[in-house]
Formats: structure tokens, C-alpha cells, sequence
């Protein structure tokens, strides 16, 4: 195990922030375009809780009443000009779509033309199946909207792709307005998921949360089951990737959903090499953050068990990102085979990667033990995040004031402990 002291692990983050600067964000790009040859392009569905914007930009980080709609067509430039798994961002409101991301199509719709156009697209899938998405902390629209259209183009995932995103400011220092607004968007994402948990048209649906989208994820599946006295069976896989959530809150949450007569398959990955939950853990008081758990060891072992909850340990898994939070975020492989698993419906426990990573993958109250290199076709969930996206610090850091900047000026030259 990867051992840092917290002033490492800061200016780690702090690094990776620097890093995620340096090429710009995405901002005022969401302007339809002209396709080009060979570009791919993806469909999706947007379900919002931020406050309209102006066109190009759409929705903005505050608050906006009610849930709001849109249908946009992002443009993937040709395979020849992209590495699978990465997002090549625009670079402005006019981009190159033979080399960038582009937005082909950016409609604000109203419920009844949402549910047209989605009936539309959930009837040419195979068990009419949805994937719905929820993002996490430090993300603007449009790069919520472009990340998960990378996803759904590299998986191959033959779902309709359903993007729910809530108003986060998109600012490395506004965690506690994001995770207030996470909070205040919980009955927005019940009432979507009640909604197509109720639609006759659809068949099957998975979830998708990183980070802070956890818990927006989990507190909409609590109410759901105390509100139906279960959750639908349509519901039927949840992943939830390096989860910022107290591991007490997320027992009992746990506890209240399993009260009910029905709940899905809950896959959670940690790693406890995550510098951005160890700030966060550090932040909030020293409690321990549900991703960075040890899943092997106690209490942690029989509370997961009693929970009959599937762990993945990721920790010995190596990337590129220094922070420890975004693994996965480059390997390609393992968004198409979480994309081939969701199109069959196969329950993720049953993965078999064959890839030659080597997980320490636990099975906790499943019925059948996952193999360690099982673990890769279910870890995909990591691979929403890349470097313009790093999630995690908790909403102390922004006592922090001048100290931070410090942290961030100096981070380049402070040495990672590993």
C-alpha cells in the first residue's frame, strides 16, 4: 500500500489541477456544427437540475427549478485522429470536428418532446436498455455531456445513454456548493429513475456514478425504496467508482434500501491509494471514505458482507494519474468490455476480461467469487474521469484559503511520497 502524508496527497491534488488547467476547458462549445466524413457521432438525452444559460453553453453550475431536458448529438472525430478513451476537447466554440469533439446538435426540449425522442432511441436497443450516468464534483456541462459521449462511442454499449447532471460550478474549490447542490438534486434523479422504472417501453437499466455523483446516486435509490417499499427490478446494476461518502451514512443508507422487497446489484470500487479521498477523509474529520476503504480487512469485511455488497480493490492497479483517483481513465479495453457486458445484460459478477491485469478483486456476499482478472470488465466506471475532471476534496479545503494557494503554487516541487 501507497502511503502519503496529507500535505503530499494535497499538493498531489493540486498538481493534477495544475495539470487539468494547462489545455483549458471546454466552455461555450455546445454551438451545432457542421459533420464532417468518417466522424462518429452519439446521441444523448439530458435530465438536469442546473439553471439554463446561453446557447452555447446551455446550463450553468446554478440552480435550476425543477428538472429541465435536452437532446444533444456530440461528433467523435474519425478513429484515425483520436486515442480510444481519451476526449480530445474543444479547443473553442468552434472547433475542428475532423480532430475535436463537437456538438452537432443541442436541442432544450420539454417533457413531452423528451419522451418522444427517447422512446424513439430505447426502442432500437436490444432489451430496450438505458444507461444513465451521474457525474461528479468540479464538472461543467459540456464536459459532462462530452465525457459520457466518449463512453457510450468507445464502450459500443448498445443502450440509450441517458446523462443526468446537476449544478456543480465546476471549480476546484466549490465542494460545498456542489455538495449542497448534489443534495438538492437527489428528488430530481428519483423522479427520473421512477420514470423510467415506470415506462413499458423500457427493459433494463444500469447506473453510472463517480465521486460526489454517489451520493446523489444512493440517496435517490434510499427514497425510491422506502417510497415503493423496494426498487424496480428494471434497476438492475449499480457501479459506484471511488465513492466520496462516509462509510456510516453509506451503511445505513445501504441498511434502508435493503429494507425494501427488491434492490439491483451494487458493485462498488475502491482503491486506497486515492490521494483525493484521502484529502477528503481528512477534511471531513478523519472519517473514512466508502472508495479508499480496505475491503479485506475489519470492520469493513463483515460490514460489506452483511450488506451483501460486490467489492472491487483496485489498489494495485497502476496509472498515469498521480492523484490515484482516475484509474482507468485511459484504458480503452476496459470501456468497450463494461460496454459489451451492459449490451448482453449480463450480471457483472460473471465478467471474464482475459486482459492480463491483475486485480485484487473481492467478492463479498456474492454468490460466486470473481476471478482476480474478473475485476477489469467491471472497473469501467473509472474510466469517466480524466485529468480536466479530478474530484474529490471535501468542502473544508475552502477554509483553507490563502494556505491552498500556497499548496497549488508550490505542489510542483513537492515530492510524492510512494
Amino acid at each position: 500500500m501507497r502511503l502519503k502524508s496529507p500535505v503530499a496527497a494535497l499538493a498531489a491534488l493540486a498538481l493534477a489541477g495544475l495539470l487539468a488547467g494547462c489545455g483549458g476547458r471546454p466552455e461555450g462549445t455546445l454551438v451545432p456544427t457542421q459533420a464532417v466524413a468518417n466522424a462518429s457521432s452519439v446521441d444523448l438525452l439530458v435530465a438536469t437540475t442546473r439553471d439554463s444559460a446561453a446557447p452555447g453553453e446551455m446550463f450553468n453550475g446554478e440552480r435550476g427549478r425543477g428538472l429541465s431536458f435536452a437532446d444533444i448529438a456530440v461528433s467523435i472525430p474519425p478513429d484515425s485522429a483520436r486515442e480510444i478513451g481519451e476526449v480530445q476537447w474543444p479547443s473553442s466554440a468552434h472547433p475542428d470536428p475532423n480532430r475535436e469533439f463537437a456538438t452537432l446538435r443541442a436541442d432544450r426540449i420539454d417533457l413531452n418532446e423528451a419522451l418522444r425522442r427517447f422512446h424513439r432511441q430505447v426502442a432500437t436497443k436490444p432489451k430496450n436498455g438505458v444507461l444513465l450516468f451521474v457525474h461528479g464534483y468540479n464538472t461543467r456541462f459540456e464536459e459532462a455531456v462530452y465525457r459520457f459521449a466518449q463512453i457510450v462511442h468507445d464502450s459500443r454499449a448498445q443502450v440509450t445513454p441517458v446523462l443526468f447532471t446537476w449544478p456543480s460550478r465546476g471549480k476546484l474549490l466549490a465542494y460545498a456548493y456542489d455538495r449542497e447542490s448534489a443534495t438538492y438534486s437527489r428528488d430530481g434523479l428519483e423522479s427520473a429513475l421512477q420514470a423510467l422504472a415506470n415506462d413499458p417501453k423500457v427493459g433494463e437499466i444500469s447506473i453510472l456514478a463517480h465521486s460526489m455523483g454517489n451520493w446523489v446516486t444512493i440517496e435517490a435509490l434510499r427514497q425510491m425504496s422506502i417510497r415503493n417499499r423496494g426498487i424496480s427490478k428494471k434497476i438492475r446494476n449499480v457501479m459506484l467508482a471511488a465513492p466520496d461518502v462516509d462509510v456510516d451514512v453509506f451503511r445505513r443508507q445501504i441498511r434502508l434500501i435493503d429494507e425494501g422487497k427488491t434492490r439491483p446489484d451494487f458493485t462498488v470500487f475502491v482503491s486506497r491509494d486515492d490521494d483525493a479521498l484521502a484529502v477528503s477523509r481528512l477534511l471531513w474529520g478523519s472519517t473514512d471514505r466508502v472508495g479508499a476503504i480496505d475491503p479485506n480487512k475489519e470492520p469493513y469485511r463483515s460490514k460489506l458482507q452483511q450488506s451483501d455488497l460486490r467489492v472491487v480493490d483496485l489498489s494495485d492497479i497502476k496509472t498515469g494519474d498521480p492523484t490515484g483517483h482516475a484509474k482507468f481513465a485511459e484504458s480503452p479495453e476496459v470501456v468497450k468490455m463494461i460496454g459489451a457486458r451492459l449490451s448482453s445484460g449480463q450480471a457483472l459478477s460473471d465478467a471474464r476480461a482475459g486482459l492480463g491485469e491483475k486485480l485484487s478483486t473481492v467478492a463479498i456476499g456474492a454468490a460466486n467469487v470473481v476471478g482476480r482478472t474478473a475485476g477489469v470488465a467491471v472497473s469501467a466506471p473509472l474510466a469517466i474521469i480524466d485529468g480536466r475532471t479530478r474530484e474529490g476534496l471535501s468542502d473544508q479545503i475552502e477554509e483553507l484559503g490563502a494556505s491552498a494557494t500556497g499548496v497549488v503554487g508550490s505542489a510542483a516541487r513537492v515530492p510524492l511520497a510512494r
